[in-house]
C-alpha cells in the first residue's frame, strides 16, 4: 500500500509544484553575462509574457511520469526500511529515508535530465523554432543515441549527494511535527496540520542539500546548444563560483522554497492519508476476523500503536 500511496501523492504534488521548478532551474542555467531574468518573480512574469502559461509547464511528461514511480519507491522503501529498522523513532526515520532517496536516484537521474533539457528548449520564445526535443522521452533516447549510458545518467553522483541525506531530513522533520503536533485520526485540525508538517519537511529537505542541487542542474544543463561548459564536478563548482561568487549557490532557492511547501504539503497529506485509510480498511476486517478478546494481541494493532504520522 505504500508504493500506491506514494503514486498518489507525487502526482499531486507534481501538479502543484511544476511552474515553480521551471522558474527554478532557469534562475539556476542563466548566463549571468547576458540574464534573462532579474529575480524569481519576474522570471514568472517573464515566462507567463513570452510562452504563455504553457511555458511553467515544459517539461512535465517527465517528471509526471517519473515522480509518480519516484514517491511509489520513495514511500515503499521507506516503509520498509521502517519494518526493517523494528522501532519508530526519529534516528530510524532518517536513516530509512535517507536509504529510500539513496534507491530512487537510479529513476531520478534521468528524469531530471530531461525535465531540465526540456524546461531549457526555447527559453524566452512564444512558439518555439528550435525545437530539439520532441517530448522527454524523444530527448532521453536522443541523449542515448549521442552520449549512451553515461548521457542519460549525467549528474548521478551530484543527484545522490543531495538526495541521500535531504530524503533523510525530509522524513525526519515530518516525523517530529507530526509527533509534536499530535495528527490523531480524530483531530478535527489533523489536515491542516499534516499540510503544515508535510510543507515544512519539504523546505527543510531542500535547505539542507540546495547548493548541490544547483551544480547538479548545471551539470545537466551543459551541452545544450553543443557547447560544454563544465570537465567535471568540480570544475563546475570552480568557474561558478569565480565567476559569480558563492551567492550562485542559492539561485533558485526563492522559487524553490515557494515550490516545496505546497508540493510536499500535498505530497505527504495525500500519502498519509491514503495509508490512514487503507489501513483502518484493513483493520475493520481483521476486527470482523479476530476474535474480540484477542484483538488486543493482535500484531496489527501493535504496528499501529507503534507508528507516526506514516
Amino acid at each position: 500500500m505504500d508504493f500506491v500511496a506514494g503514486c498518489i501523492g507525487g502526482a499531486a504534488g507534481v501538479l502543484v509544484g511544476h511552474p515553480f521548478d521551471t522558474v527554478k532551474v532557469r534562475l539556476q542555467v542563466q548566463n549571468v553575462n547576458k540574464p534573462l531574468y532579474r529575480g524569481t518573480f519576474h522570471c514568472f512574469q517573464s515566462i507567463i509574457r513570452q510562452e504563455s502559461m504553457f511555458g511553467l509547464y515544459k517539461g512535465i511528461g517527465s517528471p509526471m511520469m517519473g515522480l509518480t514511480f519516484i514517491n511509489a519507491i520513495v514511500f515503499g522503501v521507506q516503509g520498509q526500511a521502517m519494518r526493517v529498522l523494528g522501532q519508530d523513532t526519529p534516528t530510524n526515520q532518517f536513516l530509512a529515508g535517507s536509504a529510500a532517496g539513496a534507491i530512487q536516484c537510479v529513476i531520478c537521474c534521468p528524469m531530471e535530465l530531461a525535465k531540465t533539457r526540456m524546461q531549457m528548449q526555447g527559453s524566452g520564445e512564444k512558439k518555439s523554432t528550435r525545437k530539439v526535443y520532441k517530448n522527454s522521452v524523444d530527448c532521453l533516447v536522443r541523449i542515448y543515441r549521442r552520449e549512451g549510458v553515461w548521457g542519460i545518467n549525467r549528474g548521478m553522483v551530484t543527484t545522490f549527494i543531495r538526495e541521500t541525506p535531504a530524503f533523510g531530513f525530509y522524513f525526519l522533520t515530518y516525523d517530529v511535527l507530526t509527533r509534536q503536533l499530535g495528527c490523531e485520526p480524530e483531530d478535527r485540525y489533523m489536515i491542516p496540520k499534516l499540510l503544515f508538517a508535510g510543507g515544512m519537511a519539504g523546505i527543510a529537505s531542500w535547505l539542507c542539500t540546495y547548493p548541490v542541487d544547483v551544480i547538479k542542474s548545471r551539470l545537466q544543463a551543459d551541452g545544450v546548444g553543443g557547447v560544454n561548459r563544465y570537465a567535471g564536478i568540480a570544475d563546475c563548482v570552480r568557474q561558478s563560483v569565480r565567476q559569480e561568487g558563492y551567492m550562485v549557490l542559492t539561485q533558485g532557492l526563492t522559487s524553490t522554497l515557494l515550490r516545496a511547501f505546497p508540493v510536499n504539503a500535498a505530497t505527504f497529506a495525500t500519502v498519509t492519508l491514503v495509508l490512514m485509510y487503507a489501513r483502518g480498511h484493513e483493520r475493520d476486517v481483521d476486527e470482523c476476523e479476530v476474535p474480540p478478546q484477542a484483538a488486543s494481541h493482535h500484531p496489527q494493532g501493535q504496528a499501529q500503536a507503534q507508528t507516526s504520522g506514516l
